[in-house]
Protein backbone atom coordinates (compact mmCIF):
# COMPACT_ATOMS: atom_id res chain seq x y z
CA UNK A 1 0.00 0.00 0.00
CA UNK A 2 1.58 3.53 -0.90
CA UNK A 3 1.16 6.20 1.51
CA UNK A 4 2.05 10.05 0.71
CA UNK A 5 2.61 12.57 3.76
CA UNK A 6 4.58 15.66 3.09
CA UNK A 7 7.17 17.09 5.13
CA UNK A 8 8.76 20.61 5.93
CA UNK A 9 12.57 21.33 5.95
CA UNK A 10 14.17 23.37 7.60
CA UNK A 11 18.32 24.26 6.95
CA UNK A 12 19.90 24.44 10.32
CA UNK A 13 22.41 27.40 11.57
CA UNK A 14 25.44 24.82 10.86
CA UNK A 15 23.95 24.20 7.08
CA UNK A 16 22.08 20.71 7.59
CA UNK A 17 18.74 19.99 7.55
CA UNK A 18 16.21 18.71 9.48
CA UNK A 19 12.66 18.15 8.89
CA UNK A 20 9.08 17.06 10.25
CA UNK A 21 5.81 15.81 9.55
CA UNK A 22 3.33 17.84 10.71
CA UNK A 23 0.48 14.88 10.06
CA UNK A 24 3.02 11.94 12.05
CA UNK A 25 3.20 13.00 15.52
CA UNK A 26 7.09 12.88 16.95
CA UNK A 27 8.26 12.01 13.35
CA UNK A 28 11.44 13.55 12.29
CA UNK A 29 14.51 13.26 9.94
CA UNK A 30 17.41 15.42 9.58
CA UNK A 31 20.62 15.11 7.47
CA UNK A 32 23.67 16.93 6.16
CA UNK A 33 22.51 17.48 2.64
CA UNK A 34 18.38 18.02 1.88
CA UNK A 35 18.89 14.95 0.02
CA UNK A 36 20.14 12.86 3.24
CA UNK A 37 17.16 14.69 5.39
CA UNK A 38 14.74 13.07 2.35
CA UNK A 39 15.71 9.79 2.68
CA UNK A 40 16.29 9.58 6.37
CA UNK A 41 12.79 11.14 6.32
CA UNK A 42 11.28 8.43 4.03
CA UNK A 43 12.95 6.11 6.54
CA UNK A 44 11.16 7.42 9.66
CA UNK A 45 7.51 7.95 7.82
CA UNK A 46 8.03 4.13 6.66
CA UNK A 47 8.98 3.05 10.66
CA UNK A 48 5.98 4.99 12.01
CA UNK A 49 3.66 4.40 9.63
CA UNK A 50 4.62 0.55 10.34
CA UNK A 51 4.22 0.60 13.72
CA UNK A 52 1.05 2.92 13.77
CA UNK A 53 -0.78 0.01 11.54
CA UNK A 54 0.37 -2.43 13.58
CA UNK A 55 -1.03 -1.21 17.00
CA UNK A 56 -4.41 0.88 15.56
CA UNK A 57 -5.00 0.23 11.59
CA UNK A 58 -5.99 4.51 11.63
CA UNK A 59 -3.66 6.96 9.94
CA UNK A 60 -3.96 10.65 10.38
CA UNK A 61 -5.56 12.80 7.59
CA UNK A 62 -3.36 14.37 5.49
CA UNK A 63 -2.78 17.96 5.46
CA UNK A 64 -2.97 20.43 2.45
CA UNK A 65 0.24 22.42 1.79
CA UNK A 66 -1.71 25.59 1.34
CA UNK A 67 -3.26 24.54 5.04
CA UNK A 68 0.60 24.53 6.71
CA UNK A 69 2.02 27.00 8.60
CA UNK A 70 5.62 27.41 6.52
CA UNK A 71 8.78 29.85 7.55
CA UNK A 72 10.35 31.51 5.21
CA UNK A 73 12.80 29.08 3.71
CA UNK A 74 10.99 25.81 4.74
CA UNK A 75 11.00 23.23 1.88
CA UNK A 76 7.93 21.00 1.64
CA UNK A 77 8.51 17.73 -0.05
CA UNK A 78 5.97 15.20 -0.20
CA UNK A 79 7.46 11.82 1.36
CA UNK A 80 6.16 8.49 -0.62
CA UNK A 81 6.39 5.11 1.68
CA UNK A 82 5.00 1.89 0.39
CA UNK A 83 4.29 -0.83 3.30
CA UNK A 84 3.91 -4.24 2.40
CA UNK A 85 0.54 -5.60 3.82
CA UNK A 86 1.59 -9.11 3.69
CA UNK A 87 3.85 -11.16 2.50
CA UNK A 88 3.86 -11.68 -1.22
CA UNK A 89 1.86 -8.78 -2.25
CA UNK A 90 3.10 -5.41 -3.12
CA UNK A 91 2.27 -2.63 -5.32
Amino acid sequence: MKFIYPAIFRKTESGTYKGYFPDLECCYAEGETLEDAVDNANEAASNWITVELEDECQLPPITDVRDMQLEEGDIVRNISVIIRLNDGWDE
